[in-house]
């Protein structure tokens, strides 16, 4: 049986609830800060800690204010944990808490990792039952016409509107799939809703009085394949119509992260844009969710089989189809020999900030010359940079820290 959680009451009242979050890495510090002070109004009693574990290696100490995080704490949300010096270091604490807290989810990790969620009557530990043995069932088959990451997403889209009318264990199914797709389209306010909405499910004991209280939004819903400026109203389209493009000197196509782009940590995306456009190109900066750039190539970069960009730039950091975990080389050769342009990946530093890469001997580390170097050319990508810029935030300091990455302006060096 399950053990009963107690919690001691703060000096001032407000019933402690202690939500932690360990991604790899800081993208969207910023937004959760600000989506923390919000929350905070409703949930005085909530301490929200975030861990990136790309600040492990550099920084102990982060890695040590995370493990005692996890050992204190209510809710424990797990995302991108795939490299194993990452996994090995905190997966005995996650272990030991698994079942001391309210829940424990596990997202886009490896295996071991994912195994450990356990939300309400969903346990991802033991042989598949129930609602859960159907979720495979749902998948469907493979289409040619869609891409590994299309399918996943239009999955991930129809299995809570179906879940919602299945009784039991589907409903903790349900709130795990609403989790991704809080946490794939993360926003500010999708960030803020995530918090609220796994509060109000699964916080117990006295922490249940107090998220019983509280009303969580549906996920907002943004364009999965679309374009960006910094500009434009809204940032995000879904019609290239809708973002501010100008320059008659030759167009440029970027391919940006998504995931940055709503979580508002895009000031190096907006300093590229801006760069290129003082030089009269015109540039259209485009995203597809999925780590697949291909329906953002196709849709925003070509017209039929006839490109409409002179040179693509990808800004991703990653491969042209695939993502840190997997690549699809054969995909993006195809791709790319359709464009038939002049295609530039540029690196920004995802794993250490800039004065790190500055003061090291080493330069790029090896999970960088791997995923975002030598994958990138085996694509077809030449020309590799590194590109950000300087911070005066302190990475780690206190809760909620700002983005470790510097990157607020556009550099570049080898």
């Amino acid at each position: 049986m399950k053990p009963k959680h107690t919690s001691v009451a703060d000096p001032l009242g407000a019933t402690p609830i202690r939500v932690v979050l360990i991604t790899l890495d800081n993208h969207v510090s910023t937004a959760l800060e600000r989506a923390g002070a919000r929350l905070r109004q409703v949930i005085p009693g909530l301490s929200l800690g975030v861990h990136a574990a790309s600040d492990w290696d550099k920084r102990p100490d982060t890695l040590e204010r995370c493990l005692n995080d996890i050992d204190r704490g209510d809710i424990i949300l797990v995302t991108m944990m795939f490299m194993e010096p990452h996994i090995n270091a905190v997966l005995p604490r996650l272990t030991a808490r698994r079942d001391q807290c309210d829940a424990m989810i596990c997202c886009m990790s490896a295996g071991e990792v994912m195994k450990l969620t356990r939300m309400g009557r969903f346990d991802m530990g033991g042989e598949p039952t129930g609602a859960a043995a159907l979720l495979k069932r749902l998948r469907g088959k493979p289409s040619s016409n869609k891409s590994a990451g299309a399918q996943q997403l239009s999955v991930l889209r129809r299995l809570p509107k179906i879940l919602r009318f299945i009784p039991g264990t589907a409903q903790d199914v349900r709130a795990y799939f609403l989790t991704l797709q809080y946490w794939l389209a993360g926003s500010e306010d999708n960030l803020e809703q995530l918090v609220m909405y796994l509060v109000h499910r699964y916080a117990e004991g006295p922490r249940a009085q107090v998220a019983a209280n509280l009303n969580p939004k549906p996920p907002v819903e943004y364009p999965e394949v679309g374009v960006y400026h910094p500009d434009s109203t809204p940032r995000l389209s879904a019609e290239l119509s809708s973002a501010k493009t100008k320059g008659k000197r030759g167009t440029v196509g970027l391919l940006l992260m998504r995931s940055y782009a709503l979580a508002g940590n895009s000031a190096h995306y907006d300093g590229v844009i801006r760069a290129l456009e003082a030089k009269g190109l015109r540039v259209i900066a485009a995203f597809a969710s999925g780590l697949d750039a291909r329906p953002a190539v196709e849709k925003f970069f070509m017209n039929g089989e006839q490109p409409i960009v002179d040179a693509v730039v990808s800004l991703t950091g990653f491969s042209l189809v695939g993502g840190p975990a997997y690549n699809d080389t054969d995909a993006a050769q195809a791709l790319l020999s359709r464009l038939d342009v002049p295609y530039l990946a540029v690196q920004a530093l995802e794993f250490q900030s800039l004065d790190q890469w500055a003061e090291s001997s080493m330069g790029l580390m090896p999970i960088e010359a791997t995923m975002m170097v030598s994958i990138p050319e085996l694509d077809g990508a030449t020309g590799a940079m590194v590109f950000g810029g300087r911070s005066d935030a302190v990475p780690g300091q206190g809760e909620m820290s700002g983005d470790s990455h510097g990157r607020s302006q556009p550099g570049t060096g080898e």
